[in-house]
């Protein structure tokens, strides 16, 4: 019998033989893990030899639910694509809003395992307990706005559609999953996993309610954190009036904001490129997940196209980040990410690490001649045609787009420069440098996905105090707090609420909101363990993959590369006495093992 919060069902989908199988949910893996990214990430430790080739048949797509979805809690439409990384070879766990999240629990279905390669493309319907794979072959090729009409005509106009564009069906290794045509689960490459299965995409619609144990404790603790959301100041004003790319200016006068490929962190256009002037020339509307009073979203219009976004990250990778200052054409750029289908972060990362190699003479004059013919001159900081071209080239992964479509590192490391990629364990950094958000370092160097911002969105308490102000350039004390919002960013994304509820609530609220829904009484220091269990084990994934404490780093600017000016002018990272710290505060070796105490402690087999 399913408890509080889950259905208690999963749906096991083998593409390589056709068959469609429904299995009970592990309630006491649940109840270790929650749902979302803890139990997608539990399933494929379990479940997934080592050394898995990420886009051979063998590894799995899952797509996990956590426990709040469906059930009306304020920001609890977030969904996880958990898998292998063939970007990076980790474990990853990519998640996206929107409505498939709800969507998909209302199937009936808690988790969607997916293992095997079709024959042909092909789709996954599921419609309460019907559930088929269709014929894709009419839509692939399409993209991902096309693709999502199309299939809600085959299927219903109320389903929701997670699918893949162009990139992900011709091997992007950083392409996105799309759902709602603008939504992405988008970091790592899961729809190029699709993409080598030949699933174009995954349609649902359901009418299963999210059961509650504690109806009326539960509402009290959805009202209770709907009112701490809607009062505290970001969720209320910032997100809200200007969306996430009010950032952009925020960060910039902190001199922080990464441009020319982090060689200086202060860009002098920024303001053109803000959220501010976003919404001066082209908003339209704002744009919320379900279940969502922020509504951070950005519908917008250009001359010529429509779309949402760009948001922060994105506005910052395909700008300053190439030293463009052109807002229509990075809003462009992005529509084109979002059409056809990948991580506009690790593009845009990728373009200005080619923009940096060739300023530097460090493109040969083959690939130098093939490029102008491409996009139409020289690829230097702030020609934003090119960027806009460059989008093009690798969403269809053709000419040197297939270069930029492995990402920064290997294409920094084609050319014998490998240092010139901005990435962590092959996943480009995120819009903050570490050397203006000393904490930052530490959660890119020691994330278990690669340079995620995520996995600790530190930036809250160093650039915008909330919940509270702490001191960007001190050392002391980080690596413990580091080490709380990795538990607590993983305990969010296995409940399916929103990263940004990080802003208001703090684990008594989280504790509050779970322990209603499943009738099992928690408090803020069980989540966090439960938090912990999650990282530990990724970590314990990645282990196990080859990676090493020699891959808990930075790339070399950061220590040895100074900001040549702005509000974190002469800073560098020094890194090695926060990650020996962290080390001890997790209960780790001093090769970043988890020893067999913290793994006794965990309930945890290495």
């Amino acid at each position: 019998m399913a408890r509080g919060g889950y259905h208690g069902k999963i749906l096991r989908v083998d593409l390589g033989n056709g068959r469609l199988t429904t299995e009970n949910l592990d309630q006491n893996l649940a109840r270790d893990y929650v749902g979302g990214r803890g139990l997608g990430s539990a399933i494929l430790w379990n479940e997934l030899p080592p050394q898995t080739d990420p886009l051979s048949p063998e590894n799995m797509l899952i797509l996990a639910t956590g426990p709040l979805n469906g059930t009306g809690a304020a920001l609890s439409s977030r969904y996880e694509m958990v898998t292998k990384s063939p970007l990076t070879n980790t474990i990853l766990s990519a998640n996206s809003g929107g409505r498939f999240p709800i969507a998909l629990k209302r199937t009936g279905f808690d988790l969607v395992i997916i293992e095997g390669t079709a024959q042909q493309p092909c789709y996954l319907w599921v419609d309460d307990e019907k559930v088929e794979l269709r014929d894709a072959s009419g839509v692939w090729g399409m993209d991902t706005h096309q693709t999502t009409e199309r299939l809600l005509e085959e299927t219903s106009p109320q389903a929701s559609v997670a699918c893949i564009g162009p990139a992900g069906e011709r091997g992007v290794l950083y392409a996105s999953v799309m759902n709602e045509m603008n939504r992405a689960a988008g970091r790592g490459g899961a729809g190029c996993v699709m993409g080598a299965k030949n699933l174009k995409a995954v349609v649902v619609q359901g009418t299963h309610k999210t059961p509650v144990a504690d109806p009326e404790g539960f509402q009290e603790a959805r009202k209770n954190a709907q009112t701490i959301i809607s009062e505290a100041p970001i969720t209320k004003n910032a997100l809200k009036e200007y969306g996430t790319a009010v950032l952009i200016n925020i960060i910039n006068a902190y001199g922080a904001l990464p441009t020319r490929n982090f060689q200086e962190g202060y860009f002098p256009d920024a303001d053109s490129v803000s959220g501010e002037t976003l919404k001066e020339l082209f908003y339209e509307r704002s744009v919320g997940c379900a279940t969502c009073g922020v509504a951070c979203g950005r519908g917008t219009r250009t001359a010529s196209r429509s779309g949402e976004g760009p948001e922060y990250e994105t506005m910052w990778a395909l700008g300053p980040m190439c030293g463009v200052n052109d807002l229509e054409l990075i809003t462009e750029a992005n529509y084109n990410c979002n059409e056809l289908g990948f991580d506009t972060i690790t593009a845009g990362s990728t373009i200005a690490c080619a923009m940096e190699l060739w300023e530097r003479g460090y493109l040969d004059e083959a690939t130098q001649d093939k490029i102008r013919d491409e996009v139409g001159g020289e690829l230097r900081f702030g020609n934003g045609q090119a960027v806009l071209k460059c989008t093009e080239l690798i969403g269809r992964n053709e000419g040197f787009g297939q270069m930029l479509a492995e990402g920064s590192l290997r294409l920094a490391s084609r050319f014998g420069h490998p240092e010139l990629s901005m990435s962590v364990k092959g996943l480009e950094l995120a819009a903050y440098d570490p050397r203006g958000f000393k904490s930052m370092g530490l959660a890119y160097a020691t994330s278990t996905r690669g340079g995620c911002h995520l996995r600790a969105y530190f930036v809250g308490p160093e650039a915008l105090a909330s919940p509270y102000a702490v001191d960007r350039f001190a050392s002391e004390g980080k690596a413990a707090l580091v080490i709380l919002y990795q538990d607590l960013s993983a305990l969010i994304d296995s409940l399916g609420l929103c990263m940004f509820t990080i802003f208001a609530l703090n684990p008594e609220h989280y504790a509050s909101l779970l322990s209603t829904v499943t009738g099992e009484p928690l408090d803020g220091k069980a989540i966090l363990r439960i938090g912990e269990r999650i990282w530990n084990l990724e970590r314990l994934f990645n282990l196990r993959e080859g990676f090493t404490r020699e891959d808990d780093t930075l790339p070399r600017r950061f220590s040895q590369e100074t900001l040549p000016r702005g509000h974190s002018k002469n800073q560098v990272v020094d890194l090695e006495p926060l990650l020996e710290e962290y080390y001890r505060l997790r209960g780790w070796d001093p090769e970043g093992v988890p020893t067999g105490q913290k793994l006794k402690e965990l309930r945890l087999k290495a």
